[in-house]
């Protein structure tokens, strides 16, 4: 079908000047063409709860059009124009417009209309993006790629492919910067709500020295160790997968999650001279999981404290990064910073696909008390605080990964909270996550799951 699109000549029809209309007519219209989409598979203006996104998409089904009947899209698309009145619209990354069109799309894919979606699109002819969506989480897909004639029919055929055999996984690293904020405790006991709620798990231990997460689930290594699988392309990952499996009332074991164990030989890439031996580095984890992507609803991966070659993997192995912290820890809400100013933007750097994103903090091991949320609040403001133009205000960049609901008319400091619970600490005696152990807990990691990747 692309074949039949003279790109060159859809281009050149766009003029500089060119409004959304003309870039709706003569440059969405053919590339929702080229993505495989009949005329009877796409509408204009599809209202979501937030607005309208500019086109909608999905394959029809036996005798239900999409054009017909408008509902459960797959693909959502907001247009813009190259020029808006006087203005040059500017959707290169990081501009003000590529943000606030970037957040439109977010608003549309986790719009209550929109749950069938799976992927978002912005462009305005002279840059394009691809979003994915999973459960409340919306990530890039790509990065943002800015067109021209010579690369046109390769962006494409790139977009078409993910939207055609879309990944099931959504990979999440669980990391702080600073130790003992309760990454592993977060790891299990997610895994384990997920589990729950019918969602296919495999959980990473990449943590060479502490391997707190095989040891508390009472796991051994396997015959085929990750270890090996990092310098040896011969060995199938696979079989490195320890299964966690559970009594039930009645006495069965009954498998609750998949476990990739730490082992002993993972400290040797400690030394640089053994880590200079595995092959494309820091991205040979992401190359192992990748096999998975297709096989798990989650990946979560227990990354260990410090900047090393086990957390580089972890963060750039990841789609969305997901950072505890503890409340009488202030360390660790500056390492936070730390993350999300250099460590990600390293990583996005080498990636090239956009990913990955940061989540809003919460607190784990949390005593809710008037003091203490005053000292939280009087710690992260001066963190976010910076001068610009002669004042002191909060850093927009910052501002939503700790205060992810406040706005300028609505300032609210709220961040989510695990409290402080003795059966979340002492579960790791008996081998069994927190969540399968006492209600309290399981409520407490269940709420969390429900704020930051599941629709209630």
């Amino acid at each position: 079908m692309m074949a039949a699109i003279d790109w060159n000549d859809v281009l050149d029809r766009i003029s500089e000047n060119a409004d959304e209309h003309q870039v709706e007519e003569r440059f969405v219209k053919p590339l929702l063409d080229a993505l495989g989409f009949s005329a009877d598979e796409w509408v204009q203006e599809f209202r979501t709860g937030k607005g309208s996104a500019d086109f909608a998409a999905r394959k029809n089904h036996d005798n239900d059009k999409f054009s017909d009947s408008k509902i459960n899209p797959y693909l959502v698309i907001e247009v813009k124009g190259r020029v808006s009145g006087k203005t040059i619209v500017n959707l290169a990354e990081g501009t003000p417009h590529y943000k606030q069109t970037k957040e439109q799309i977010k608003n549309y894919l986790l719009d209550s209309k929109c749950q069938t979606v799976q992927w978002g699109i912005i462009t305005n002819s002279t840059d394009i993006q691809l979003f994915r969506r999973h459960g409340k989480i919306v990530v890039p897909a790509t990065n943002c790629m800015r067109i021209y004639k010579n690369n046109i029919v390769e962006i494409i055929t790139r977009i078409k492919q993910l939207l055609d055999n879309p990944p099931k996984a959504l990979t999440i690293c669980i990391y702080n910067d600073k130790g003992g904020v309760g990454k592993t405790t977060t790891t299990i006991n997610l895994a384990g709500i997920l589990y729950q709620q019918h969602k296919k798990v495999l959980v990473v231990d990449f943590d060479p020295q502490q391997a707190d997460l095989t040891d508390s689930l009472g796991l051994q290594e396997g015959k085929v160790k990750l270890s090996e699988c990092l310098v040896d392309g011969s060995l199938n990952v696979r079989d490195t997968i320890q299964p966690l499996a559970l009594k039930n009332k009645v006495g069965q074991l009954v498998k609750i999650f998949d476990v990739i164990p730490s082992d002993s030989g993972l400290a040797r890439y400690m030394n640089h001279e053994y880590e200079a031996k595995i092959e494309k580095g820091s991205a040979r984890l992401q190359d192992l999981l990748d096999i998975f992507r297709c096989e798990y609803d989650y990946i979560l991966i227990d990354a260990p404290t410090n900047w090393t070659f086990f957390s580089k993997s972890s963060v750039r192995a990841a789609d969305a990064i997901f950072m505890p912290a503890e409340p009488n820890n202030f360390s660790s809400l500056k390492n936070v910073v730390k993350v999300i100013k250099y460590f990600l933007p390293e990583v996005k750097k080498v990636r090239e696909d956009g990913g990955p994103i940061a989540l809003p903090i919460f607190f784990n091991k949390y005593k809710k008390t008037d003091a203490l949320k005053q000292r939280m609040r009087k710690e992260i403001t001066t963190i976010l605080t910076i001068k610009k133009g002669g004042n002191e205000v909060l850093d927009p960049n910052l501002l939503p990964y700790f205060w992810p609901k406040y706005t300028k008319g609505e300032p609210d400091t709220s961040i989510f909270f695990v409290p402080e619970y003795e059966v979340v600490s002492s579960a790791a005696f008996s081998r069994r996550p927190a969540v399968f152990q006492h209600k309290t807990a399981n409520k407490y990691y269940l709420d969390l799951a429900r704020e930051y990747f599941l629709y209630e």
